[in-house]
């Protein structure tokens, strides 16, 4: 008789089968995101051994080359000789003279051949003479980078964080504006005071309207990009308002120029017993903020915060870190350094205001700091790469008459085939070994 009696558990349980399976108990969603953040640290602890061991075996150069390019010395060389090819083929049919050899190409190959060498070696040449031909030529390149690598900074920074700082320019112009204002209106000082006073002001003033873009991303969640672009239109306006009011205009003058810096508020020459080199000190304060912002960005709690941040936001929240804070700080940083750069433009360069300053440089430094994969070293290189190329390409056409748009042609050729290198692994059929890898930055909504 007892075998026939079932079990008291078999019988169902009132309401215990009701509940569906997808039912989570409260601690459940608590526990995924923890078990995410502990899955995105261990998954970037073994991207950082494996680079680590790979590193090991690779030599000085190859190590130095990738920690400023991202990739190896192979993919960076083989991007710069693919832009280089297709730039020749460029150049070459754009000239008159090959074209006109075109028409006998299959009676006479080696007149276009040679007519094309001739051109393609012409204009190559004085690309080159005019950014590196001489101490004036080397002068002028340092003199265009300077700028360019801070506006680079400027965008790289944030782009650790995951955001896409199109504001460098209006923040350029903020820093020109404060740091020339202070550089003509304040009179008597010493050049020790005087000086980085107008440049701390150019600091301040780039910071703070970096820092309004940061503010709203991480309050509102406003997209950067939007509002960026936004501010960028409100200081090129504004800047040219004011300029034209009798705070900033000369008095002697009825069209929109400003007055003059004081000397004492001038970046001297670096190299004075030259007067024709117009290569100043900016270039000193922009190699020293380069390295600030290496550690900052490298070394610092903070700037681990900001790339934990710019990798996951969730797995960084989840570990303890603000996200929000590292949005305004990264915005608040790349917006000062942008200010630097409009400062070392009006005391060191122009000494004046005038409308649209700026020239585009600020937009620039995205061209930059995209070129050098987001990494501090990686953007000074393509800063001094970006203003040799412009440079040259002013010699370029000048002696050979070659389009001024064909250096800018090339210029970009360089920066498709470095910033994507696995398309260059892709002509070439390179295995993915390089040392260093990374997103530069997230897509659009992310």
């Amino acid at each position: 008789m007892s075998d026939d009696i079932e079990p008291e558990d078999s019988a169902p349980r009132s309401g215990e089968d009701d509940a569906p399976e997808s039912e989570q108990a409260p601690g459940d969603v608590l526990l995924e995101d923890e078990d995410l953040a502990r899955a995105e640290i261990e998954a970037a602890a073994e991207r950082a051994a494996d680079a680590k061991a790979i590193g090991l075996e690779a030599g000085f150069g190859e190590r130095f080359i990738a920690a400023i390019t991202g990739t190896s010395v192979v993919v960076t060389l083989l991007a710069f000789l693919s832009a280089l090819v297709i730039g020749a083929f460029i150049i070459a049919f754009s000239e008159d003279a090959v074209r006109e050899t075109l028409s006998y190409f299959f009676a006479q190959p080696g007149d276009a051949f040679r007519a094309a060498g001739d051109a393609v070696f012409s204009a190559y040449r004085a690309l080159l003479q005019g950014s590196v031909g001489g101490t004036t030529q080397l002068s002028e390149t340092f003199v265009t980078a300077t700028p360019l690598i801070l506006t680079g900074l400027a965008v790289a920074v944030p782009l650790r964080a995951g955001l896409f700082n199109i504001g460098a320019e209006g923040q350029f112009v903020a820093g020109g504006m404060l740091a020339g204002l202070i550089g003509f209106s304040l009179t008597g000082l010493p050049m020790a005071v005087h000086l980085p006073l107008a440049l701390a002001a150019g600091l301040v003033a780039g910071g703070l309207y970096g820092w309004i873009p940061g503010i709203l991303k991480a309050r509102t969640g406003a997209h950067e990009v939007i509002s960026t672009i936004m501010l960028n239109n409100i200081a090129l306006l504004v800047s040219g308002y004011l300029i034209s009011t009798t705070l900033f205009r000369r008095p002697d003058r009825t069209d929109p120029i400003s007055r003059s810096v004081e000397e004492s508020a001038r970046f001297p020459r670096l190299i004075p017993w030259e007067p024709g080199l117009r290569v100043n000190t900016s270039l000193l304060v922009a190699i020293a903020l380069a390295i600030l912002i290496f550690w900052l960005v490298e070394r610092s709690t903070r700037g681990f915060e900001l790339n934990a941040v710019g990798l996951n936001a969730s797995a960084a929240t989840a570990a303890g870190m603000n996200p929000g804070r590292s949005l305004v700080l990264a915005m608040s940083v790349g917006g000062a350094l942008a200010g630097a750069g409009g400062a070392a433009v009006i005391l060191g360069l122009q000494y004046r205001l005038t409308i649209g300053f700026s020239a585009g440089i600020g937009f620039s430094g995205i061209t930059v700091a995209l070129l050098g994969r987001g990494r501090i070293g990686g953007t000074v290189a393509a800063g001094v790469l970006i203003g040799a190329l412009q440079v040259g390409g002013r010699n370029m056409q000048a002696q050979t008459g070659t389009s001024l748009e064909l250096a800018l042609v090339i210029q970009a050729l360089i920066i498709v085939f470095i910033a994507a290198p696995g398309l260059v692994r892709a002509i070439f059929r390179i295995k993915a070994d390089d040392l260093a890898t990374g997103q530069v930055a997230k897509g659009w909504g992310a």
